[in-house]
């Protein structure tokens, strides 16, 4: 049985997952729309979707699937978040922070926003760093 922790963690998923979608459903009802149109089952209720966004609970693996095709992301990110060792086939550049010499010191803000980011539970640090690789184009397109 899914902890409060994991499922608020898949909330913040869905969350996510939604902010990027194609047609961008809000909310409870718009996002039951949306998944009803594309589930095969029996249709689920505003009040059904309203605990997956609020973390209550996590929908089952007929239901996580259909979300995670109408949402064009991976299963197992959306069910448990990012894999511990995540193997990239596609070899990107990635965009590398400016070097550090004296035009960019290191300043004690920055270092405050790095211990904080540290210390941030894990899933929130993934969220961070996706709003992070947005910034540089690291984001692949699916």
């Amino acid at each position: 049985m899914p902890t409060t922790d994991e499922k608020q963690a898949f909330a913040d998923r869905l969350k996510l997952a939604l902010r990027r979608a194609p047609g961008k459903p809000e909310g409870p009802t718009e996002l039951a729309r949306f998944f009803n149109l594309r589930y095969q089952g029996e249709p689920v209720s505003t009040q059904t979707v309203d605990k997956w966004l609020k973390g209550r609970t996590i929908p089952k693996q007929d239901k996580l699937e259909t979300l995670a095709k109408a949402l064009g992301v991976d299963l197992h990110w959306l069910h448990y978040g990012p894999s511990p060792k995540v193997t990239n086939t596609k070899k990107k550049p990635k965009a590398t922070p400016p070097p550090s010499d004296d035009k960019y010191p290191v300043s004690p803000e920055s270092l405050e926003m790095a211990n904080k980011i540290e210390s941030l539970a894990p899933h929130h640090r993934y969220l961070v760093q996706e709003l992070i690789a947005q910034f540089y184009g690291d984001v692949e397109e699916e």
